[in-house]
C-alpha cells in the first residue's frame, strides 16, 4: 500500500496534438525555445504537483491568453502553467 514515504515511479507522455499561437507574433528562431519551455515546465509541473486527479485523456484546452510582449520562455511558462490549470478543472 503507497504512502507518502514510499512515492509510486510512473512514466507520463504527454502529447500535445496542436498548439496555436494566434496572435502571438513568435520568430521563427525562438519557436523551438518556446516548444522546450512548455514543455519543460509541463514536465515540472506533472512531476511537482502530480496528474490531476480528475484529469481526462483526450481533452481540449480552451483559448489561453499570454502576454504577447513576453520573452518566449516566459510565454512558454505561462502556457504550460495555463493548460496545466486547465488539466485541474
Amino acid at each position: 500500500m503507497p504512502n507518502a514515504q514510499c512515492p509510486i515511479l510512473m512514466n507520463i507522455n504527454l502529447h500535445i496534438e496542436q498548439l496555436i499561437l494566434d496572435g502571438l507574433d513568435v520568430p521563427r528562431s525562438q519557436r523551438e525555445l518556446l516548444k522546450a519551455t512548455v514543455e519543460a515546465e509541463l514536465a515540472k509541473l506533472l512531476t511537482t504537483e502530480g496528474l490531476p486527479a480528475n484529469w481526462q485523456p483526450d481533452i481540449s484546452i480552451p483559448p489561453i491568453e499570454v502576454l504577447p510582449t513576453s520573452h518566449p520562455s516566459q510565454m512558454g511558462q505561462q502556457i504550460a502553467q495555463a493548460i496545466y490549470g486547465e488539466m485541474n478543472l
